[in-house]
Order: C-alpha cells, then sequence, then structure tokens
C-alpha cells in the first residue's frame, strides 16, 4: 500500500467535513463517519438541548465504552466491564440531570 492520501469529504450532524484519508481506506473512513453520525445523533434525540460540543463528547464516550467493551469481552475482564458500566451510569445520571 502506498502513503498517498486522498481527500474525503464526510457528513455529520449536518456539516461537512474533508479528511485526508490513506488510499485504500476510504470506506473504513465513510462507515467511521456514519457511526460518529448516528451516535450523535441518538445522544441529540435521547437528550436535552445539548450543545453541539457536548453531544459530541458524549458521543464519542458512548464510542469508546463500545470499543472497550468489544476488546474487554475478548480478553475477558469482567472487572473492567463494570468499571466500564458504572462510568456509563454515571454519565446517564448527569445527561438527565441537566437543565
Amino acid at each position: 500500500m502506498s502513503n498517498k492520501t486522498i481527500p474525503v469529504t464526510v457528513r455529520i450532524m449536518e456539516k461537512e467535513y474533508k479528511i485526508s484519508c490513506p488510499e485504500g481506506e476510504h470506506e473504513s473512513l465513510l462507515a467511521s463517519a456514519r457511526n460518529v453520525n448516528d451516535n450523535m445523533k441518538k445522544v441529540r434525540e435521547g437528550g436535552k438541548a445539548l450543545s453541539a460540543d457536548r453531544v459530541a463528547v458524549m458521543a464519542a464516550i458512548n464510542i469508546a465504552h463500545e470499543l472497550v467493551k468489544a476488546e474487554s469481552s475478548r480478553s475477558g475482564d469482567p472487572g473492567v466491564m463494570s468499571r466500564i458500566d458504572m462510568l456509563q451510569q454515571s454519565i446517564d445520571a448527569v445527561l438527565n440531570s441537566a437543565p
């Protein structure tokens, strides 16, 4: 694979972003952008009127949570899973109590 990059435009929450992408990774970049967009929409729909920054941070936490859960299930560490679940409950509580 070469070191060449190509510009790829993705659309997240009705905004377009141009990203430099290594050749051959175009499809995975688009799939990642769809995942981010879907998570941000889910946070926006599930919460009160949140700023775009807060929606992005909460979506990033949710995506990271999914990644850690997937990695933990492969490694079989139940302690990590319970800590992640506690963090997720704390995040949900903060979102539900926001004015």
